[in-house]
């Protein structure tokens, strides 16, 4: 059956008598009838389910990786317990090392003693005034020796060594008549627990 023979036997359709109507009429109608209920069928009944199944279908993968993350947690929650257990016990040993009101006498002690058996000859030590921050309170105290390279190098090592905790800054050396008269001012910062933080 050509296309001709095809609108012909359109134009001589009986609607009285379906049944007799040729086969690729029938299945043309049968086509388009199919069609047009998809399309409706689509719009009318599942265009906004198919929406709401993308959104819940998003909804899903954040889910999902909230369920891992929380997943992942609580698999290693013994092991985050021990670390917290751990960085509570350094954190008591660094509170440790931060000196007290009481402590500052012998600190300068201790740096005194450094400097002495390092063979320095102390010109001053001066404390300075505190300032305090959001956990610990900083003392800073300038400091003045005079000696020789290896002696400021030992120095400087043994302070860094101190029990307690000790930073030096901004020091400055100045040569004197030789390489073994050499002036160093530096300030070393010592910290203290701020108890009322």
């Amino acid at each position: 059956m050509d296309a001709r023979e095809f609108v012909d036997s359109l134009n001589n359709l009986d609607p009285e008598n379906i049944g007799s109507w040729p086969v690729p009429v029938k299945a043309f109608i049968w086509a388009v009838a199919a069609i047009v209920c998809g399309f409706l069928v689509y719009n009318f009944m599942l265009s906004e389910s198919l929406v709401r199944l993308g959104d819940e279908q998003g909804k899903e993968s954040g889910l999902m990786q909230d369920y891992e993350k929380k997943a992942f947690q609580a698999a290693n929650l013994e092991r985050y317990k021990k670390q917290m257990e751990e960085m509570e016990s350094t954190f008591g040993a660094l509170l440790r090392q931060l000196p007290s009101d009481t402590e500052v006498p012998g600190l300068l002690e201790d740096i005194s003693h450094t400097g002495l058996s390092a063979g320095l000859e102390f010109k001053s030590i001066q404390l300075g005034s505190e300032s305090a921050r959001e956990f610990y309170i900083e003392l800073p105290i300038s400091i003045e020796v005079r000696g020789g390279y290896h002696a400021l190098g030992a120095f400087v090592s043994g302070v860094s060594a101190l029990p307690r905790i000790v930073t030096l800054h901004d020091f400055e050396i100045k040569t004197g008549q030789s390489m073994n008269d050499l002036t160093m001012s530096i300030t070393a910062k010592t910290y203290r627990y701020n108890d009322q933080e």
